[in-house]
C-alpha cells in the first residue's frame, strides 16, 4: 500500500514538474519575443522597470524617426536625400546604430536571465539558449551592418563630394560635363578622350546627351577666360584638339591664378562655349575606374550592334565582343566604350552613350546596396567631381527621375559637323533644337534619340546637310 501511494505521488509530482517546466519555457519564449518586438517590454513586466521604460522610449523614438523618413519619402524625396547625405546626420546615425546594437543584445540577454533558464528542463534550456544566441547575432549584425553602410556612405561623400561651391540650374537645366580620362606612358598628362555634356531638366529629369569629339579643332573659349586671351581665334596650335585642353592648361597653370584645377576649368569653359550651355559641374572617371565600377555592380547588359575589338591600342588585339545581347564585364565594357581599332571615333561616341544609358537604367537600389563597399572603394580613388555634397540630394533625385525618361542624344559628327573645321554656330543650334524637342517646346529639327538611332542614306548630295540626319555616320549603327 505504501509503495502504491508513493508511486501515485511520484507520478503526480512528475507531471507537476513537467507542467512547471513547460510554463517556464513558454515564459522564456514570451519574454524573448517581447524583447525582439519591443525592446524593454520584458524588463518593464518582470525586471528593472526603469530600464524597461527607458528602452521603450528609445524604441518609440526609432519608430517615430522611421515614420518621419517614410513621410519624407512620400512628400519630399529631395528632403529625404538631403538627410541621407548630411555628414553630421550620418555620423550621428552611425553611432546610434552601434549603441542600439549593444543595447538590444544586452536586453535580449537580460530577457534570457529573467526566464530563469536553470529552472527549465535541459532540452528547453538548450532551445532557449540557442534561440537567444541567434537573435543576438541577427539583431546586432543587422544594426552593425547598417552602421557600416552609413560609415561607407559618409566617407565616400566626404572624400569625393568635397567641393563647397554650388551652382544653380540655368533655364531650368543642370548641365554636367562627363569626362572619361585615360593616362599612359604614350601620352602627356591625363587626357579626357570621352567628353559628354549631360543636360538634365531640373523638374522632369529629361536628359539630352551631347557627345563632343575628342579631336574637335579650333575650340572656342568664353570672354574673360585666360584661354581666350591666349587663343582668341580658337585652340589652333599644333596637336591642339579638345582633349588636349586639359593638359595645355595644366602645363600653363600660372595663367589661371588660384584655380585648383586649371585643366578642368578650361575644358568646362570650352564645352560650354561649344554647346552654348552653362556647365554647372563636371564628373571625371579614369577609364580603369570605369571598369572597376562595372565589375562592382556585376556587369552591364548591352545589345552589341557591331563586333568590337578588345585591345589593339598600343597592344595586340586579344579578343572581340561579339554582336548580340551580352553581359559585359568591366574590362569588356571599357573596351566596348573606348575601342576604335577597327572603326572610328564616331562609332566609339555612340557606344559610350549606349553604355552610359545602360548603366543608368540597370543600376537598381538593390545592386547599389549589395555592392556599396566595392562601389565606394572604386569611386573614392577614381572619381573626381566638383559636385558638392550640398547638391547631392538634387542630383540623386534627378538620377531617379532620369531612369524613367527617354534619353536624347546629339553627336557632333560628319557630314554636318566636321571636326577639322567645325561650324560652332551650327553646333549650338543643333543642341538648342534637341533640348527644345526634349522639353516639348519645339518640333525636332535636329538631333536623334537613342532608342531610334538609324543610319541615314547620305548617298544623295541633297541629303548631306539635312539636319534631321546630321548626327550620325555609318559607324553609328553600332549603338544601342
Amino acid at each position: 500500500m505504501t509503495d502504491l501511494n508513493a508511486s501515485i505521488l511520484g507520478g503526480t509530482y512528475g507531471r507537476a514538474a513537467d507542467a512547471s517546466a513547460r510554463v517556464q519555457f513558454r515564459r522564456g519564449m514570451t519574454l524573448t519575443a517581447m524583447t525582439l518586438l519591443m525592446p524593454g517590454s520584458a524588463q518593464l513586466v518582470m525586471g528593472n522597470k526603469a530600464v524597461g521604460r527607458l528602452a521603450i522610449r528609445v524604441w518609440l523614438g526609432f519608430l517615430a524617426a522611421g515614420a518621419l523618413l517614410v513621410v519624407l519619402a512620400m512628400t519630399s524625396r529631395t528632403g529625404l536625400f538631403s538627410l541621407l547625405t548630411d555628414g553630421r546626420v550620418l555620423t550621428l546615425v552611425r553611432w546610434v546604430l552601434v549603441a542600439g546594437a549593444v543595447a538590444w543584445v544586452a536586453l535580449l540577454i537580460d530577457a534570457w536571465r529573467l526566464a530563469r533558464p536553470r529552472q527549465m528542463a535541459r532540452g528547453h534550456r538548450l532551445w532557449m539558449t540557442g534561440l537567444n544566441g541567434v537573435l543576438c547575432f541577427v539583431t546586432a549584425g543587422t544594426l552593425l551592418f547598417g552602421a557600416h553602410l552609413v560609415s561607407v556612405q559618409n566617407g565616400f561623400i566626404g572624400s569625393v563630394f568635397a567641393s563647397k561651391t554650388t551652382s544653380d540650374p540655368v533655364d531650368g537645366r543642370y548641365n554636367i560635363l562627363l569626362l572619361g580620362a585615360d593616362s599612359g606612358k604614350d601620352r602627356s598628362g591625363l587626357r579626357p578622350d570621352s567628353l559628354t555634356v549631360a543636360s538634365v531638366d531640373r523638374e522632369t529629369g529629361r536628359t539630352v546627351l551631347i557627345g563632343l569629339p575628342r579631336n574637335l579643332e579650333n575650340v572656342p573659349f568664353p570672354k574673360g577666360s585666360p584661354m581666350r586671351e591666349e587663343f582668341p581665334d580658337g585652340f589652333d596650335c599644333e596637336g591642339c584638339y579638345l582633349n588636349a585642353v586639359n593638359t595645355w592648361a595644366n602645363d600653363h597653370a600660372d595663367l589661371f591664378g588660384d584655380v585648383d584645377e586649371p585643366g578642368i576649368e578650361a575644358t568646362m569653359e570650352a564645352a560650354g562655349e561649344i554647346t552654348g550651355l552653362n556647365i554647372n559641374y563636371y564628373a571625371m572617371v579614369n577609364m580603369k575606374g570605369f571598369s572597376r565600377l562595372i565589375d562592382a555592380v556585376g556587369g552591364v547588359e548591352i545589345d552589341v550592334k557591331e563586333r568590337t575589338a578588345i585591345g589593339g591600342i598600343g597592344s595586340p588585339i586579344r579578343g572581340y565582343i561579339e554582336v548580340g545581347e551580352q553581359k559585359l564585364t568591366g574590362d569588356e565594357a571599357l573596351w566596348y566604350s573606348r575601342s576604335r581599332v577597327e572603326n572610328d571615333d564616331w562609332s566609339r561616341m555612340g557606344r559610350q552613350k549606349c553604355v552610359m544609358n545602360a548603366m543608368l537604367q540597370q543600376l537598381s537600389p538593390q545592386k547599389v546596396l549589395m555592392n556599396v563597399q566595392a562601389i565606394a572603394d572604386s569611386g573614392k580613388t577614381l572619381l573626381e567631381t566638383d559636385i558638392p555634397a550640398k547638391d547631392l540630394d538634387v542630383m540623386m533625385d534627378l538620377a531617379l527621375k532620369a531612369r524613367h525618361q527617354k534619353i536624347s542624344s546629339v553627336s557632333l559628327v560628319p557630314p554636318v559637323v566636321y571636326t577639322g573645321n567645325p561650324d560652332f554656330d551650327k553646333v549650338r543650334s543643333l543642341v538648342a533644337d534637341e533640348i527644345a524637342e526634349a522639353e516639348g517646346t519645339a518640333k525636332p529639327t535636329s538631333g536623334i534619340t537613342v532608342a531610334s538611332l538609324k543610319v541615314p542614306d547620305l548617298s544623295a548630295d541633297e541629303d548631306a546637310d539635312d539636319p534631321r540626319k546630321d548626327n550620325q555616320s555609318d559607324d553609328l549603327a553600332a549603338t544601342c
